[in-house]
């Protein structure tokens, strides 16, 4: 929501002070498609030249979440919470035995399919599975095994900010094109000369639309946009580190509620459930069969 005012107010500022000072929109209207298809058109080639079929389609699903927000919601952190409460419980009191059934086929387990949203994030479920499974073949070290989650939390983390890198690579090249852009328009210019001056003087301001352009779009759309998905990408982030969190304090050999509480600890302050709310919800879940 705030991301279409900010547009708004983007454009009304910049094109209404321009036209309350007197400007005319007609030499911009004019050149407007041949120097956006030019600045646009090579911004695009650019990123294409640059980056992998992954990333450009992890782009577009980014530039979704920059107006959509970040996918994990207030009520997605008590769920995991209240998911990883119910494996260390089942864990600690009836052993690895009965912990196996549910990592090695989470969409079978009556755990995981009561968090379900949860449940369809592939790196969340894995990564829960993986260090439980870990847990399961003996590796009861928690500096080894926070290492290990470390090392897997890094990974994705650096992988899932490709595309905001990607957008501010081409934020960062969009002003130059402009004036690749605009450097055409003026040789352009300079091929007719002997033209009228108030015909070169209309030629000469299409060319610097070009270069108007590329900065506008650089430094007021397509900049914030990647500086948005990276902060987006940096809260999401904070949802897996939860899952270390609890399970390390886990295996240090704390109570399932404690381990809860000190992940809950780790929750982004305006998502975090209070700690009466965490203990409504941790004794509203009902008993596993």
């Amino acid at each position: 929501m705030f991301q279409i005012i900010g547009i708004v107010v983007l454009f009304a500022t910049v094109f209404g002070s321009y036209i309350w000072s007197g400007g005319s929109m007609a030499p911009i209207l004019h050149s407007l498609a041949y120097e956006l298809t030019g600045i646009l058109g090579a911004a695009i080639g650019a990123t294409l030249i640059a980056n992998d079929l992954h990333t450009l389609k992890s782009m577009g699903g980014g530039m979704g979440k920059v107006f959509s927000g970040p996918k994990w919601k207030a009520s997605d952190y008590r769920d995991l919470l209240s998911l990883l409460f119910l494996l260390t419980k089942t864990m600690k009191s009836k052993g690895v035995i009965a912990l196996e059934s549910h990592i090695e086929k989470p969409h079978d387990s009556t755990i995981f399919n009561r968090y379900p949203k949860i449940m369809k994030d592939h790196f969340a479920t894995d990564f829960i599975c993986d260090t439980l499974r870990m847990m399961t073949m003996n590796l009861e070290d928690p500096h080894q095994v926070e290492d290990a989650m470390e090392k897997q939390l890094e990974k994705h983390h650096h992988e899932a900010l490709h595309p905001a890198h990607a957008l501010q690579s081409m934020s960062d090249a969009l002003p130059a094109l402009g004036i690749v852009v605009a450097v055409l328009g003026v040789i352009k210019t300079m091929g007719a000369i002997t033209e009228p001056p108030e015909v070169l003087g209309g030629m000469i301001g299409g060319a610097l639309v070009g270069t108007f352009l590329g900065v506008m779009l650089s430094y007021g759309l397509v900049g914030p946009f990647a500086t948005r998905l990276s902060g987006i990408v940096e809260e999401e982030g904070a949802f897996y580190k939860i899952i270390q969190s609890v399970l390390v304090a886990h295996l240090h050999g704390n109570a399932a509620q404690i381990s809860v509480e000190i992940g809950r600890g780790s929750v982004p302050s305006t998502m975090q459930p209070s700690f009466l709310e965490m203990e409504e919800a941790l004794n509203t879940i009902p008993a596993e069969g």
